[in-house]
Protein backbone atom coordinates (compact mmCIF):
# COMPACT_ATOMS: atom_id res chain seq x y z
CA UNK A 1 0.00 0.00 0.00
CA UNK A 2 1.61 3.21 -0.98
CA UNK A 3 1.80 6.36 1.55
CA UNK A 4 1.06 9.48 1.37
CA UNK A 5 2.28 12.79 2.66
CA UNK A 6 0.27 12.80 4.92
CA UNK A 7 1.40 9.64 6.53
CA UNK A 8 5.22 10.52 6.51
CA UNK A 9 6.16 11.60 9.79
CA UNK A 10 9.63 13.46 11.03
CA UNK A 11 10.63 12.10 14.50
CA UNK A 12 10.03 15.15 16.70
CA UNK A 13 12.48 14.07 19.23
CA UNK A 14 15.78 14.26 17.59
CA UNK A 15 17.79 17.13 17.98
CA UNK A 16 14.59 18.90 18.49
CA UNK A 17 16.83 21.56 20.10
CA UNK A 18 18.52 22.53 17.00
CA UNK A 19 16.16 24.38 15.26
CA UNK A 20 15.34 26.50 18.46
CA UNK A 21 18.05 27.67 18.92
CA UNK A 22 18.81 27.89 14.78
CA UNK A 23 15.85 30.06 14.68
CA UNK A 24 16.47 32.25 17.68
CA UNK A 25 20.31 32.68 16.78
CA UNK A 26 18.60 33.91 13.27
CA UNK A 27 15.84 36.36 14.36
CA UNK A 28 18.56 37.88 16.76
CA UNK A 29 20.63 38.61 13.50
CA UNK A 30 17.89 40.45 12.02
CA UNK A 31 16.87 42.51 14.97
CA UNK A 32 20.89 43.29 15.52
CA UNK A 33 21.07 44.87 12.29
CA UNK A 34 17.71 46.21 12.28
CA UNK A 35 17.21 45.03 8.61
CA UNK A 36 13.92 43.00 7.25
CA UNK A 37 14.00 39.23 6.45
CA UNK A 38 12.50 40.09 2.64
CA UNK A 39 14.30 41.61 -0.31
CA UNK A 40 16.40 45.25 0.36
CA UNK A 41 17.80 47.91 -2.22
CA UNK A 42 20.23 45.66 -3.91
CA UNK A 43 17.81 42.83 -4.81
CA UNK A 44 15.13 45.80 -6.20
CA UNK A 45 17.61 46.66 -8.19
CA UNK A 46 19.00 43.09 -9.12
CA UNK A 47 14.97 42.63 -10.17
CA UNK A 48 14.73 45.35 -12.21
CA UNK A 49 17.75 44.49 -14.12
CA UNK A 50 17.29 40.76 -15.03
CA UNK A 51 13.41 42.15 -15.89
CA UNK A 52 15.28 45.23 -17.91
CA UNK A 53 17.54 42.41 -19.72
CA UNK A 54 15.00 40.12 -20.76
CA UNK A 55 12.99 43.01 -22.12
CA UNK A 56 15.33 44.71 -23.92
CA UNK A 57 16.76 41.32 -25.60
CA UNK A 58 13.06 40.43 -26.36
CA UNK A 59 12.39 43.94 -28.00
CA UNK A 60 15.85 43.77 -30.30
CA UNK A 61 14.64 40.42 -31.20
CA UNK A 62 11.19 41.31 -32.30
CA UNK A 63 12.03 44.73 -34.02
CA UNK A 64 13.34 42.88 -36.86
CA UNK A 65 16.60 44.66 -37.05
CA UNK A 66 18.26 41.64 -36.61
CA UNK A 67 18.12 39.00 -39.19
CA UNK A 68 21.88 37.52 -39.05
CA UNK A 69 21.88 34.10 -37.91
CA UNK A 70 24.59 33.81 -35.50
CA UNK A 71 23.21 37.36 -34.10
CA UNK A 72 19.96 35.64 -33.83
CA UNK A 73 21.51 32.89 -31.78
CA UNK A 74 23.42 35.18 -29.52
CA UNK A 75 20.51 36.97 -28.90
CA UNK A 76 17.88 33.86 -28.07
CA UNK A 77 21.51 32.50 -25.77
CA UNK A 78 20.83 35.92 -23.83
CA UNK A 79 17.02 35.34 -23.52
CA UNK A 80 17.89 32.12 -22.39
CA UNK A 81 20.91 32.95 -19.47
CA UNK A 82 17.90 36.44 -18.28
CA UNK A 83 14.94 33.80 -18.26
CA UNK A 84 17.51 31.67 -15.86
CA UNK A 85 18.03 34.23 -13.57
CA UNK A 86 14.46 35.21 -13.58
CA UNK A 87 13.75 31.99 -12.06
CA UNK A 88 16.44 31.86 -10.06
CA UNK A 89 16.54 35.21 -8.29
CA UNK A 90 12.73 36.51 -8.48
CA UNK A 91 10.33 33.87 -9.02
CA UNK A 92 11.71 31.11 -6.80
CA UNK A 93 11.71 34.12 -3.75
CA UNK A 94 8.71 35.27 -4.49
CA UNK A 95 6.35 31.82 -4.73
CA UNK A 96 8.13 30.81 -1.33
CA UNK A 97 6.82 34.47 0.17
CA UNK A 98 10.50 35.72 0.67
CA UNK A 99 10.52 38.56 -1.85
CA UNK A 100 8.23 41.01 0.26
CA UNK A 101 5.76 40.41 3.67
CA UNK A 102 3.28 41.65 1.06
CA UNK A 103 0.95 38.91 -0.28
CA UNK A 104 0.24 40.43 -3.61
CA UNK A 105 3.96 41.93 -4.42
CA UNK A 106 4.56 38.11 -3.61
CA UNK A 107 1.80 36.76 -6.19
CA UNK A 108 2.52 39.13 -8.96
CA UNK A 109 6.61 38.25 -9.06
CA UNK A 110 5.62 35.18 -8.97
CA UNK A 111 3.46 34.87 -11.62
CA UNK A 112 6.75 35.29 -13.67
CA UNK A 113 7.00 31.77 -14.13
CA UNK A 114 3.58 31.73 -16.11
CA UNK A 115 5.20 34.33 -17.87
CA UNK A 116 8.38 32.31 -18.53
CA UNK A 117 6.68 28.82 -19.61
CA UNK A 118 6.50 26.88 -16.62
CA UNK A 119 3.04 27.19 -13.71
CA UNK A 120 3.17 29.08 -10.84
CA UNK A 121 0.77 26.74 -8.45
CA UNK A 122 2.43 23.35 -9.83
CA UNK A 123 5.88 25.01 -9.01
CA UNK A 124 4.74 25.68 -5.52
CA UNK A 125 3.11 22.00 -4.85
CA UNK A 126 6.03 20.45 -6.28
CA UNK A 127 8.99 22.36 -4.73
CA UNK A 128 7.83 23.82 -1.63
CA UNK A 129 4.79 21.63 -0.41
CA UNK A 130 6.80 17.93 -1.66
CA UNK A 131 10.80 18.84 -2.36
CA UNK A 132 11.29 21.02 0.85
CA UNK A 133 8.95 18.96 3.09
CA UNK A 134 10.56 15.69 2.36
CA UNK A 135 13.74 16.47 0.45
CA UNK A 136 15.12 13.12 -1.13
CA UNK A 137 12.14 10.90 -0.27
CA UNK A 138 12.01 8.69 -3.21
CA UNK A 139 8.02 8.46 -4.00
CA UNK A 140 7.41 12.11 -2.18
CA UNK A 141 9.89 14.65 -3.82
CA UNK A 142 9.15 14.90 -7.43
CA UNK A 143 12.74 16.61 -8.01
CA UNK A 144 14.31 13.03 -8.04
CA UNK A 145 11.56 11.40 -9.63
CA UNK A 146 12.48 11.66 -13.76
CA UNK A 147 10.29 8.58 -14.36
CA UNK A 148 12.60 5.58 -15.76
CA UNK A 149 14.66 7.43 -17.41
CA UNK A 150 17.04 8.72 -15.22
CA UNK A 151 17.66 7.00 -12.00
CA UNK A 152 18.31 9.76 -8.61
CA UNK A 153 18.05 7.57 -5.55
CA UNK A 154 19.62 4.53 -4.90
CA UNK A 155 15.26 3.40 -4.07
CA UNK A 156 14.61 3.57 -7.44
CA UNK A 157 14.20 0.20 -9.75
CA UNK A 158 17.74 0.31 -11.74
CA UNK A 159 17.26 -0.77 -15.06
CA UNK A 160 20.19 -2.08 -17.69
CA UNK A 161 20.49 1.69 -19.40
CA UNK A 162 21.01 3.49 -16.17
CA UNK A 163 24.46 2.29 -16.67
CA UNK A 164 25.24 4.99 -19.08
CA UNK A 165 22.97 8.05 -17.51
CA UNK A 166 26.12 9.73 -16.37
CA UNK A 167 26.55 10.27 -20.00
CA UNK A 168 23.09 10.94 -21.84
CA UNK A 169 21.48 12.28 -18.59
CA UNK A 170 23.37 15.73 -19.76
CA UNK A 171 20.49 15.59 -22.93
CA UNK A 172 17.83 15.05 -20.85
CA UNK A 173 18.75 18.24 -18.73
CA UNK A 174 18.30 20.22 -21.44
CA UNK A 175 15.23 18.89 -22.62
CA UNK A 176 13.39 19.88 -19.23
CA UNK A 177 11.88 23.37 -19.83
CA UNK A 178 10.26 21.73 -22.84
CA UNK A 179 8.60 19.19 -20.61
CA UNK A 180 7.23 21.83 -18.67
CA UNK A 181 6.01 24.22 -21.39
CA UNK A 182 4.48 21.28 -23.32
CA UNK A 183 2.95 18.14 -21.16
CA UNK A 184 4.32 18.49 -17.80
CA UNK A 185 2.09 20.86 -16.04
CA UNK A 186 -1.55 19.41 -17.62
CA UNK A 187 -0.34 15.86 -16.09
CA UNK A 188 1.01 17.39 -12.71
CA UNK A 189 -2.10 19.71 -12.18
CA UNK A 190 -4.74 16.60 -12.63
CA UNK A 191 -2.20 14.21 -10.54
CA UNK A 192 -2.68 17.41 -8.01
CA UNK A 193 -6.14 17.35 -7.86
CA UNK A 194 -6.05 13.81 -7.67
CA UNK A 195 -4.30 14.13 -4.79
CA UNK A 196 -5.97 16.97 -2.90
CA UNK A 197 -2.80 18.96 -3.01
CA UNK A 198 -5.05 22.08 -5.06
CA UNK A 199 -6.53 23.35 -1.75
CA UNK A 200 -3.42 23.54 0.02
CA UNK A 201 -3.19 26.13 -2.55
CA UNK A 202 -6.59 27.62 -2.26
CA UNK A 203 -8.15 27.03 -6.10
CA UNK A 204 -10.05 24.27 -7.60
CA UNK A 205 -9.44 22.12 -10.87
CA UNK A 206 -11.24 24.33 -13.12
CA UNK A 207 -9.68 27.49 -12.59
CA UNK A 208 -6.30 26.10 -11.92
CA UNK A 209 -6.99 24.45 -15.75
CA UNK A 210 -8.13 27.46 -16.74
CA UNK A 211 -5.06 29.95 -15.95
CA UNK A 212 -3.09 27.36 -17.38
CA UNK A 213 -4.12 27.27 -20.86
CA UNK A 214 -4.33 30.65 -21.17
CA UNK A 215 -1.23 31.52 -19.93
CA UNK A 216 0.51 28.74 -22.11
CA UNK A 217 -1.06 30.44 -25.31
CA UNK A 218 0.13 33.75 -23.98
CA UNK A 219 3.83 32.18 -23.64
CA UNK A 220 3.36 30.77 -27.00
CA UNK A 221 2.16 33.88 -28.63
CA UNK A 222 4.73 36.28 -27.53
CA UNK A 223 7.66 34.50 -27.56
CA UNK A 224 7.15 32.04 -30.44
CA UNK A 225 4.14 33.33 -32.89
CA UNK A 226 5.26 36.93 -32.36
CA UNK A 227 8.90 36.55 -33.67
CA UNK A 228 8.02 34.16 -36.45
CA UNK A 229 5.65 36.98 -37.76
CA UNK A 230 8.34 39.89 -37.06
CA UNK A 231 11.61 38.09 -38.40
CA UNK A 232 12.46 37.86 -41.76
CA UNK A 233 13.36 34.06 -41.87
CA UNK A 234 11.83 31.24 -42.25
CA UNK A 235 9.42 29.77 -39.29
CA UNK A 236 11.68 27.01 -38.73
CA UNK A 237 14.42 28.76 -38.13
CA UNK A 238 12.69 30.62 -34.94
CA UNK A 239 11.34 27.66 -34.28
CA UNK A 240 14.99 26.32 -34.06
CA UNK A 241 16.23 29.15 -32.07
CA UNK A 242 13.51 28.93 -29.34
CA UNK A 243 13.95 25.22 -28.88
CA UNK A 244 18.03 26.21 -28.47
CA UNK A 245 17.20 28.51 -25.68
CA UNK A 246 14.72 26.27 -24.07
CA UNK A 247 17.72 23.88 -23.95
CA UNK A 248 19.93 26.27 -22.32
CA UNK A 249 17.64 27.42 -19.92
CA UNK A 250 16.11 23.38 -18.92
CA UNK A 251 20.34 22.59 -18.80
CA UNK A 252 21.33 25.56 -16.53
CA UNK A 253 18.17 24.79 -14.34
CA UNK A 254 18.90 21.45 -13.73
CA UNK A 255 22.16 21.16 -13.12
CA UNK A 256 21.74 24.24 -10.49
CA UNK A 257 19.13 22.11 -8.60
CA UNK A 258 20.48 18.28 -9.06
CA UNK A 259 24.09 19.47 -7.69
CA UNK A 260 22.20 20.47 -4.06
CA UNK A 261 21.21 17.25 -3.75
CA UNK A 262 22.10 14.29 -6.15
CA UNK A 263 25.19 14.00 -4.46
CA UNK A 264 27.53 11.38 -2.58
CA UNK A 265 27.46 13.80 0.46
CA UNK A 266 23.40 13.91 0.43
CA UNK A 267 21.18 11.15 2.30
CA UNK A 268 18.41 9.22 0.66
CA UNK A 269 16.00 8.76 3.91
CA UNK A 270 13.02 6.16 3.78
CA UNK A 271 10.29 6.17 6.07
CA UNK A 272 9.29 3.02 8.25
CA UNK A 273 6.60 0.88 7.58
CA UNK A 274 4.46 2.97 9.55
CA UNK A 275 5.80 6.17 7.85
CA UNK A 276 8.11 7.67 10.71
CA UNK A 277 11.36 9.59 8.79
CA UNK A 278 14.42 8.83 11.61
CA UNK A 279 15.11 12.45 11.86
CA UNK A 280 13.49 15.88 12.90
CA UNK A 281 12.88 17.88 9.54
CA UNK A 282 15.44 20.15 10.02
CA UNK A 283 17.95 17.60 10.24
CA UNK A 284 16.29 15.97 7.40
CA UNK A 285 17.46 19.04 5.76
CA UNK A 286 20.80 18.98 6.65
CA UNK A 287 21.35 15.47 6.19
CA UNK A 288 19.87 15.63 2.20
CA UNK A 289 21.27 19.04 1.03
CA UNK A 290 24.85 19.99 -0.17
CA UNK A 291 25.96 24.00 -0.46
CA UNK A 292 28.57 24.74 -3.69
CA UNK A 293 30.58 27.47 -4.42
CA UNK A 294 30.06 29.68 -1.04
CA UNK A 295 32.65 32.16 -2.43
CA UNK A 296 31.86 33.02 -5.89
CA UNK A 297 29.52 36.18 -5.63
CA UNK A 298 28.96 36.50 -9.29
CA UNK A 299 27.47 32.87 -8.88
CA UNK A 300 25.41 33.56 -5.82
CA UNK A 301 23.86 36.76 -7.55
CA UNK A 302 22.93 34.98 -10.49
CA UNK A 303 21.45 31.92 -9.05
CA UNK A 304 19.38 33.79 -6.29
CA UNK A 305 21.93 31.93 -3.45
CA UNK A 306 20.44 28.61 -4.67
CA UNK A 307 24.50 27.76 -3.76
CA UNK A 308 23.67 27.92 -0.26
CA UNK A 309 21.11 25.16 -0.67
CA UNK A 310 20.84 24.50 3.12
CA UNK A 311 20.38 27.82 4.66
CA UNK A 312 17.64 28.04 2.09
CA UNK A 313 15.87 24.75 2.87
CA UNK A 314 16.00 25.89 6.62
CA UNK A 315 14.81 29.02 5.89
CA UNK A 316 13.07 29.27 2.81
CA UNK A 317 11.06 32.42 3.92
CA UNK A 318 13.81 34.15 3.66
CA UNK A 319 15.20 36.52 0.52
CA UNK A 320 18.15 34.44 -0.52
CA UNK A 321 20.05 38.00 -0.29
CA UNK A 322 20.85 38.09 3.02
CA UNK A 323 22.03 34.00 2.50
CA UNK A 324 25.50 34.67 3.05
CA UNK A 325 25.24 36.05 5.95
CA UNK A 326 22.98 33.43 6.99
CA UNK A 327 25.24 30.38 6.13
CA UNK A 328 28.31 31.30 9.23
CA UNK A 329 25.35 30.99 11.76
CA UNK A 330 23.77 27.98 10.51
CA UNK A 331 27.31 26.32 10.03
CA UNK A 332 28.43 26.97 13.29
CA UNK A 333 24.96 26.21 15.19
CA UNK A 334 25.29 22.36 13.11
CA UNK A 335 29.00 21.87 14.02
CA UNK A 336 28.26 22.70 18.00
CA UNK A 337 25.29 20.40 17.21
CA UNK A 338 27.56 17.75 15.92
CA UNK A 339 25.22 17.77 12.53
CA UNK A 340 26.72 17.86 9.17
CA UNK A 341 26.81 20.48 7.01
CA UNK A 342 28.04 19.78 3.06
CA UNK A 343 29.64 22.26 1.35
CA UNK A 344 31.69 21.94 -2.18
CA UNK A 345 34.32 24.53 -2.83
CA UNK A 346 33.06 25.09 -6.51
CA UNK A 347 30.33 24.94 -9.14
CA UNK A 348 32.42 22.51 -10.89
CA UNK A 349 33.03 20.59 -8.16
CA UNK A 350 29.80 20.03 -7.15
CA UNK A 351 28.87 19.19 -11.17
CA UNK A 352 31.61 16.66 -11.22
CA UNK A 353 30.17 14.95 -8.21
CA UNK A 354 27.08 14.99 -9.54
CA UNK A 355 28.25 13.38 -12.26
CA UNK A 356 29.64 10.61 -9.92
CA UNK A 357 26.68 9.86 -7.99
CA UNK A 358 24.66 9.43 -11.44
CA UNK A 359 27.05 6.87 -12.32
CA UNK A 360 27.20 4.99 -9.23
CA UNK A 361 23.29 5.16 -9.00
CA UNK A 362 23.50 3.98 -12.71
CA UNK A 363 25.55 0.50 -11.67
CA UNK A 364 25.11 -0.50 -8.14
CA UNK A 365 21.87 -0.37 -5.82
Amino acid sequence: MSMTIQDIKFNRNDQRNFMAELRQKVNLYFQEHNISRYANRKMVVKTVALIAAFATLYGILVSGRVSHPWLLILLWGLMAIATAGIGFSIMHDANHGAYSRNKFVNTTLGYLLNFIGGNALNWRIQHNVLHHSFTNVSGMDEDIDAGKILRFSPHQERYWFHRFQHIYAWVFYGMMTFMWITTKDIRQLIRYSKMGLLSTQGVSFSWALVELVVTKLLYYGYLLVIPMIMLDIPWYMTLLFFSMMHFILGFMTACVFQTAHVVDDAAYPIPDDAGNLENSWAVHQLLTTTNFAPKSRIMSWFIGGLNYQIEHHLFPNICHIHYPKLSRIVRETAERFGLPYHVQPTFLIALGNHAKMLRQLGRAD
